[in-house]
């Protein structure tokens, strides 16, 4: 029984150290009713029943390591920093993401992946930072008559070239290019990291169809409208 115990508790730290929750709790409470939003027909037909989260899939979706990255929140900075830390995310190829507004939150914090297309982790950079890595996930199917219903579902219709835009809340708008594609495991932390000399944004969505890894595109800031 020891042994089984320690077993537990080794495990769970171990997952204690894996990216943020990315898939959906398609089945909660909003999912009945006329709370649902319409759904875009094309989205609509990519939702069979089988790609709803499972019980299994949803104990697999934990949230990052806490923690702080001094240097992505302080940052050598090219413009002064915006007073209100809110972004605004702008996906052209994606039907869901137009101009959502994105607050920060740790993967924890189920509320803000529920009510929000998307949330910024906390300990990670901001777009007027000379150097940083600014890491933003959302749910792949998320809940009914939510922000989050479908938000990151048509993710991996990115390719390499396309435009990704944020606002911040001074108004000024940064223009980002896809640059890269990688699926990796959720204790996979690499993808946090910054690349020296780069401003990047970085987008997480879950694999389907069972949630057991993570999707990440790349896109380097390219342009500044103030």
């Amino acid at each position: 029984m020891r042994f089984k115990k320690l077993g537990l508790i080794l495990a769970a730290l171990v997952v204690s150290a894996s990216l943020a929750a990315c898939s959906s709790a398609g089945q909660s409470d909003q999912s009945s009713g006329n709370s649902q939003k319409e759904q875009p027909k094309e989205q609509a037909q990519k939702q069979p029943e089988d790609k709803k989260m499972t019980e299994e899939a949803k104990d697999r979706q934990v949230a990052p390591k806490a923690g702080t990255d001094k240097k992505a929140e302080q940052g050598g900075n090219k413009l002064e920093p915006a007073k209100d830390k809110t972004l605004r995310l702008t996906v052209p190829k994606m039907a869901e993401i137009k101009n959502d507004e994105i607050p920060t939150g740790k993967g924890t914090e189920e509320a803000l992946f529920r009510d929000y297309a998307a949330v910024r982790l906390p300990y990670t950079g901001f777009p007027w930072q000379e150097e940083a890595n600014i890491y933003i996930a959302g749910h792949r199917i998320g809940f009914p008559g939510t922000n989050s219903d479908l938000a990151f579902y048509d993710l991996e219709d990115l390719a390499n070239g396309d435009e990704v835009y944020l606002e911040d809340s001074e108004g000024r708008q940064y223009t980002y290019e896809v640059f890269n594609k990688k699926i990796v495991e959720p204790t996979d932390l690499s993808v946090l990291k910054r690349i020296e000399g780069k401003n990047i944004l970085t987008l997480q969505t879950c694999t389907l169809p069972d949630y057991t890894d993570r999707v990440i595109y790349q896109a380097e800031l390219k342009d500044i409208k103030t």
